[in-house]
């Protein structure tokens, strides 16, 4: 089939050029015509209590209690938590630790589930008329439903959606982008469910209070953008279809936003300082479905690709599901892969044991075999400047590498590091081979873990003042305290004695003896 240009589309609107970049091969003709179809029930159900940036969620459940489908099993605790629900209905069978969907692999508090088959409802969040709804209304139930983040960020939409309190926004951005090579879930998702995606699109630009909204696409998706085009009004708002050019790192939210407004974001700066906020595709698709029907988010659209994987799909699975069993849904491996990712292969993040689950971040589960991962010898650096032509936040990554490797970590953060989106484009243009993004990385931890131990020390310090000034002041307290008592019981003895004298009767005079010894 004859794909139509994107001029015949629309007229294009006007884009403002960004720095870096690079354009690796996409891979997206693996999932690409692939339908989105739904995974079956999974035989159990793992899901950790932290699937968001902020502190982990509280778990509402026990071991041994039935749950229903869509019921909340775990409370969001702290402004940048989310709530959890059940992805259908089941027993707990335990609420301890288990493998974290992180390169780490190390255990964390997790809620098991064995699904009943019977897939069972229970009662909905509260359905709102998002035409007649409260932005405050609206926030809450997206709250409720603990949606997130999910091009991967996993920061909790509602929070975003509360930002019109304290800031001055005009302009929200949908992020179609994906720009991440294998991916095309939000491609499919676009494609499909266009007009749901338009709904939940107006639904937050509602609850934003913006003036204008731009659906930002990259141009390998000429179906895509001829979809959104057919479904760009809801609510009132009329959405601009922005077509940006197929490059990586597109999907950067502060990069669409230079990219369609022409104005950059500071360095540690928000875009809605900026008066914009991004949401990503999906997540107008999961505030849709909660706002219209009152369903939390319990499922995803996940792309599974990569030449180990035997039949790439794109799947509506349920969060918590594991790898594992996706793959084998999928037929399993072509064969053994070089490295199992979860995301792109980018920015994605490399696992051991696919037993791991997918949660609400998850966008893509990839299987590259050795061919896909050619090993390269590593050289040294050169300061051929490779790197700094493809860094689209302009740092000079040779420089912050040298830094790195010689010890310098607080003079790598003065040049830049804590700005690095570790996209991994320096390492991609690297002549040399050199793991840039990694050493990046790994200084950050570093960096990090000195201030959570400088903080530590800080806390302990204050921590000995005030335990050392409340002593004191117990001692002072005390002191003034026997103090009072001395002083009060010398008074009493004082009063007492005074009494006694009172009492005493008067000593007898010389006239009143002489008296009495008259005959």
């Amino acid at each position: 089939m004859r794909l139509p240009s994107i001029a015949t589309l629309f007229h294009p609107l006007q884009s403002f050029s960004i720095r870096g970049g690079i354009h690796p091969e996409t891979h997206k003709h693996l999932t690409s015509e692939c339908e989105i179809e739904t995974m079956p029930m999974p035989a159990l159900i793992r899901l950790p209590l932290q699937q968001h940036i902020g502190a982990e969620a509280e778990p509402i459940v026990k071991r041994d209690d039935l749950v229903l489908k869509g019921q909340l099993i775990a409370k969001a605790r702290g402004p940048l938590s989310a709530n959890i629900h059940a992805p259908t209905s089941g027993r707990v069978i335990a609420v301890g630790h288990f493998v974290a969907p992180h390169a780490s692999g190390l255990p964390v508090p997790t809620i098991t589930i064995r699904p009943d088959g019977e897939d069972k409802w229970g009662p909905h969040l509260p359905r709102l008329r998002p035409e007649n709804a409260a932005p405050e209304e609206i926030a809450a139930q997206v709250a409720a439903a603990g949606i997130v983040g999910m091009g991967g960020a996993t920061f909790p939409s509602a929070v975003k959606l509360n930002l019109r309190a304290k800031y001055d926004l005009t302009t929200l951005i949908i992020n179609g982008a994906e720009c991440e090579p294998y991916l095309t879930c939000d491609d499919r998702l676009m494609r499909e469910r266009a007009e749901e995606i338009a709904d939940g699109i107006g639904i937050m630009a509602r609850a934003l209070g913006v003036k204008q909204v731009f659906v930002a696409i990259e141009s390998n998706k000429p179906q895509a953008i001829e979809a959104m085009t057919r479904y760009n009004r809801a609510l009132g708002y009329t959405f601009k279809i922005h077509v940006v050019p197929t490059q990586y790192p597109m999907g950067s939210e502060k990069h669409l936003v230079k990219m369609i407004t022409g104005k950059e974001t500071p360095a540690r700066a928000l875009t809605a300082d900026l008066g914009v906020v991004v949401h990503n595709i999906a997540t107008a698709h999961a505030v849709h479905l909660a706002v219209r029907y009152g369903e939390p988010l319990i499922a995803r659209t996940v792309t599974v690709s990569g030449h180990g994987i035997r039949r790439p799909a794109n799947l509506r699975v349920l969060i918590g599901t594991p790898v594992s069993e996706i793959i084998a849904h999928c037929g399993g491996f072509t064969e053994e892969p070089d490295r199992l990712l979860l995301g792109g292969p980018m920015m994605g993040m490399p696992i051991q044991n696919p037993r791991v689950p997918v949660v609400k971040g998850t966008n893509g589960i990839l299987a590259l075999t050795a061919a896909e991962t050619p090993e390269a010898k590593t050289m040294p650096c050169i300061r051929c400047g490779r790197c700094v032509q493809g860094c689209p936040v302009g740092l000079t990554p040779f420089e912050l590498n040298a830094r790195i490797h010689a010890g310098d970590l607080e003079g790598a953060a003065k040049v830049g590091l804590m700005d690095c989106l570790a996209c991994g484009c320096c390492s991609y243009n690297c002549p040399a081979n050199l793991p840039l993004v990694q050493s990046f990385q790994f200084a950050k931890g570093k960096l990090s873990e000195r201030q959570s131990r400088k903080h530590q020390q800080e806390e302990t310090k204050r921590l000995a003042a005030a335990r050392k000034a409340r002593e004191e002041a117990i001692a002072e307290a005390k002191k003034q305290m026997m103090l009072k008592r001395k002083a009060e019981m010398a008074a009493k003895k004082k009063a007492e004695e005074a009494a006694a004298a009172a009492a005493m009767p008067p000593p007898a005079t010389a006239t009143a003896i002489q008296g009495e010894a008259t005959p």
